[in-house]
């Protein structure tokens, strides 16, 4: 692993606080999940062709529910053909190594952290989990599995009437949608972890920021938050980003390498020096 990074990880540690990792899409991207902000993305409503940023948004699931729908069993479909890949694995063996010591913060929804061993207790999936669904009109704020009914959809397949019956709210009738957190609403705590996480932040003395390209709120005002009260910063991404920027300012380290390739090695160092 890179020496100044060691000297990094060496200092942080000598504390009891804590190691929280952030992921962002780039940890999945090995898994073969896109980003669905390209040309993958693009889905047909009406005549339309319409970006992620205008499909995942309440004001068109208000308008064209099913079509929503219809994109996120797409969605579903892909996030449930691939397999955790061996960053997702660094992940959880350092969650094993340090228990109570460890935070998991994802904005993925994918569910592969999970699939790969982290644990619900110290993951917070602050963009929400695709596997699940909540009433739409918010008459209970319960959240379930998706619907056995309910199962992926090709490219562009309509939902069935099957579907849209499954797809309803057991105590008001009204539609369930997925358990995410759109582009036009806002972090909260109940759904989205938002006070658990700048409460973690400030608890923070080693932050690892892995695929994420800091053009999401919470995950930039944790960062911000575990700098100010001295955490040390590594950014791990192959491209130039916020949180890099942010590390290089801070005296972090930059791992400009992929996750799958940097993770591994990183999280063995910090093994080794909590054993």
């Amino acid at each position: 692993m890179d020496p100044d990074a060691t000297a990094l990880v060496d200092r942080a540690l000598t504390g009891d606080g804590l190691v929280t990792v952030l992921t962002g899409a780039g940890i999945s991207a090995a898994s073969g999940i896109p980003t669905f902000r390209g040309p993958e993305g693009y889905w047909t409503v009406g005549a339309r062709e319409h970006t992620p940023q205008q499909l995942a948004t309440r004001a068109m699931f208000t308008r064209a529910p099913a079509d929503v729908w219809a994109w996120y069993l797409y969605r579903l479909g892909v996030c449930r053909a691939a397999q955790p890949n061996p960053a997702h694995a660094a992940v959880v063996a350092l969650e094993r190594a340090l228990g109570d010591r460890f935070l998991l913060i994802t904005q993925n929804v994918d569910g592969l952290h999970l699939r790969a061993g982290s644990t619900p207790e110290r993951t917070y999936a602050v963009h929400g989990e695709i596997e699940w669904v909540r009433c739409a009109e918010e008459c209970t704020p319960q959240r379930h599995r998706m619907p056995d009914e309910v199962g992926p959809k090709a490219r562009g397949e309509a939902l069935t009437a099957d579907d849209r019956a499954a797809l309803r709210c057991a105590r008001c009738g009204g539609w369930l949608r997925p358990h995410v957190l759109w582009f036009d609403e806002t972090y909260d705590e109940p759904r989205f972890r938002f006070d658990s996480a700048l409460r973690a932040a400030r608890r923070t003395a080693l932050l690892l920021t892995v695929g994420t390209s800091g053009a999401t709120t919470l995950p930039m005002l944790v960062a911000q938050r575990a700098a100010a009260t001295g955490a040390t910063l590594i950014d791990i991404n192959t491209d130039d980003n916020p949180f890099g920027a942010l590390a290089r300012r801070t005296g972090g380290a930059l791992l400009r390498r992929p996750a799958t390739d940097a993770l591994p090695g990183l999280v063995d160092t910090i093994v080794r020096r909590t054993s």
